[in-house]
């Protein structure tokens, strides 16, 4: 399970630090692509296998189904971090999630994913949902705490 909060930098060449303990539950290589929110999803492999069978279920003539499949997988790339556990983003992958013009990063474990925000959207993010993180609870229906 991936949980946690990590602020990194990416470098000139667009490279970023991935923490050691989301390294190992990532395996060698995974997925990463475009996510919720304007961040970027990655995903070991049997999870993405997971998601692309999900989406494969779905039906092909609603437009919603075509449109989330085709920017999900259009965006994604296999990565493998570097001797120095460093991932090279796509340039349209950092594009998309804020961080061509914002060099810092935050990388936060999600239970099955790991998101990669830029600094300035998590921020503004979790300020606005931490205000309602009680009512999120409530409207929650089977919470187990």
């Amino acid at each position: 399970m991936f949980m946690g909060e990590y602020r990194h930098t990416l470098d000139e060449k667009g490279r970023l630090f991935i923490p050691a303990r989301f390294r190992d539950e990532l395996g060698p290589s995974f997925i990463v692509t475009r996510g919720l929110d304007n961040c970027l999803f990655l995903f070991p492999h049997t999870t993405w296998r997971m998601v692309e069978e999900r989406l494969a279920a779905l039906p092909v003539n609603k437009a919603a189904s075509r449109a989330f499949a085709r920017l999900l997988f259009s965006g994604a790339s296999e990565c493998q971090p570097d001797r120095q556990g460093r991932v090279l983003l796509p340039p349209a992958l950092r594009e998309y999630a804020g961080l061509e013009t914002e060099r810092e990063a935050v990388v936060v474990g999600v239970s099955q994913r790991v998101e990669i925000w830029s600094a300035t959207r998590w921020d503004a993010y979790t300020q606005q949902v931490a205000a309602d993180f009680a009512q999120l609870a409530e409207e929650m229906v089977d919470m187990p705490f």
